[in-house]
């Protein structure tokens, strides 16, 4: 499948430290505007790159570079179903599988079976131990730049839901099950903004 046409400037990688540079004392619109400006540059830099002879995984570590501290100053305000909303997700989706792996896990060994078509989809391999977790986490954000970026959105949403459901059977009944009951709900909506942002990323109107 052909991807829309994307016209933005071509921005370095050297580019989005200074961009963010002096970001945080600014207007709400005009940071709303550096969110997009980055996260296009970002997906811009790194398919870019794609055919490049250092390994694919320096797209992850890109990331890092610039600092996912600065980019959530940025992206974490953006809504779900845009570029920088969708972006932020995945990275915040890595940074927990990476921090949490063990926990991650269990939730979603707990969930897979309550959504097989999700499990299919996000591609985690059966052992679904922490190594793997992290691997897919790192894997969906390669493949932001490596083939369709709708399918990566749509491997997020699918590893968020299979969490969700994990998260919501394994959650104790009453009172005392309402903080994972909440947190589930918040993995879905994560799931629900990945979906559209993909549906967006094939229309060409992904904001």
């Amino acid at each position: 499948m052909s991807e829309p046409a994307r016209h933005h400037r071509p921005i370095v990688a050297a580019d989005l430290e200074r961009l963010v540079e002096g970001s945080v004392e600014g207007e709400p619109s005009a940071r709303m505007e550096l969110a997009h400006a980055t996260a296009a540059a970002l997906v811009s830099v790194g398919r870019d790159s794609a055919g490049d002879d250092e390994p694919t995984d320096r797209l992850v570590r890109l990331a890092d570079t610039v600092g996912l501290d600065t980019l959530a100053d940025l992206w974490r305000g953006a809504p779900p179903d845009s570029l920088p909303g969708a972006l932020w997700a995945l990275y915040l989706l890595r940074t927990w599988c990476t921090d949490n792996g063990s926990e991650v896990a269990r939730l979603y060994r707990t969930g897979r079976s309550l959504a097989p078509v999700d499990e299919v989809v996000a591609g985690v391999r059966d052992d679904a131990d922490p190594n793997a977790i992290a691997a897919v986490a790192d894997d969906v954000l390669n493949g932001l730049y490596q083939g369709d970026l709708d399918v990566a959105l749509e491997r997020g949403a699918a590893f968020f839901r299979v969490v969700a459901a994990g998260r919501e059977f394994l959650a104790a009944d009453g009172p005392d099950g309402d903080a994972e009951r909440d947190r589930a709900g918040r993995n879905r909506a994560c799931a629900d903004g990945l979906g559209r942002a993909a549906d967006g990323w094939r229309d060409g109107s992904l904001p």
